[in-house]
């Protein structure tokens, strides 16, 4: 079942979130890594702004989260993350396509350069990179990331997305 989260949920996304990216130790550039990799005050800051979880539940057991965040006039995709011994049975997909469901806005998303398995993900799932300067210029117009960031992250589009309708 896919579901809303609320308040009472934040302790579990956290915890999610900070389990599900430890695949991301030793891959990311190491000035980016942290421990926890999300700590509660920045996940708080986030669902502040206005960045709305849903979850995948199964048994009453939260497996999985995914973000959605509209900012501007796209729909962003945020922190995606599935519990490490629940991967790849699909949780993340279903998670997608609900999130998808949600918005008639057109969506993007990002992800760290080197995370060449969340980028397949996303690509099996009708995404693809823009350019590296398309790149650039969504990520300073539509996140709040540092420099440092936007050199190690890509973005992704949906297959119908236009850079030019968006290049303002």
């Amino acid at each position: 079942m896919i579901r809303k989260c609320d308040e009472s949920d934040f302790e579990l996304i956290y915890q999610i979130i900070n389990e599900a990216a430890q695949v991301y130790k030793g891959i990311i550039p190491a000035d980016r890594w942290k421990e926890p990799y999300m700590p509660r005050d920045e996940l708080k800051h986030e669902v502040d702004a206005h960045v709305y979880f849903y979850g995948y539940e199964e048994d009453g057991e939260l497996l999985g989260v995914m973000g959605i965040q509209d900012v501007l006039d796209v729909t962003l995709i945020r922190h995606a993350y599935v519990r490490t011994a629940q991967q790849n049975r699909g949780i993340g997909g279903k998670l997608l396509s609900h999130l998808r469901t949600l918005t008639s806005r057109p969506i993007l998303l990002g992800t760290w350069a080197d995370a060449t398995w969340a980028i397949r993900f996303y690509e099996k799932h009708g995404f693809h990179l823009v350019t590296p300067e398309e790149k650039d210029r969504l990520l300073k117009k539509y996140w709040s990331i540092p420099d440092r960031q936007i050199e190690t992250s890509v973005v992704l589009a949906e297959e119908n997305w236009s850079d030019q309708a968006y290049n303002q």
